[in-house]
């Protein structure tokens, strides 16, 4: 039997995306960062192994094209908000990647990541996706 259904949420860019598998309760699956070419097999291989339910892409950057690609998944995708998620994905990565050592001393505030963090606004976009689907869930 397969896990309950999940949520991908993907954060499009112009060359690349962060995406990420959660369950339904937020926690992270799986996460990544693809080329836009390479995605949508990507989505596919995911997809295959695992209960979606849907796609959250956030509505910014690129996100109509990244739609129109996504669509032969068989994958209900809703647009969702992406307002401030690079922001809050810099504070989500330093807090699973604490700076050591002397730079521990640098406000993190002017720190930049090591890596690219498409995925970290992909969390937050799926997250997004499934507070705004609980909220519609009328009470039991």
């Amino acid at each position: 039997m397969r896990p309950l259904a999940g949520v991908i949420g993907v954060d499009p860019g112009r060359s690349k995306a962060g995406y990420a598998l959660l369950d339904p309760s937020g926690a992270v699956v799986t996460a990544g960062i693809e080329l836009l070419d390479r995605l949508p097999a990507r989505l596919n291989a995911i997809v295959a192994e695992h209960r979606v339910a849907a796609i959250a892409l956030g509505c910014g950057t690129n996100a109509g094209p990244v739609k129109a690609a996504l669509a032969g998944l068989g994958v209900p995708i809703h647009l969702t908000d992406e307002y401030e998620t690079s922001r809050q994905a810099r504070s989500l990565y330093f807090a699973e990647h604490p700076p050591r050592g002397w730079r521990r001393l640098i406000p993190l505030g002017l720190q930049v990541p090591s890596r690219p963090i498409d995925d970290y606004a992909a969390v937050l976009i799926g997250r997004r996706f499934l507070a705004r689907d609980a909220e519609a869930r009328p009470p039991r």
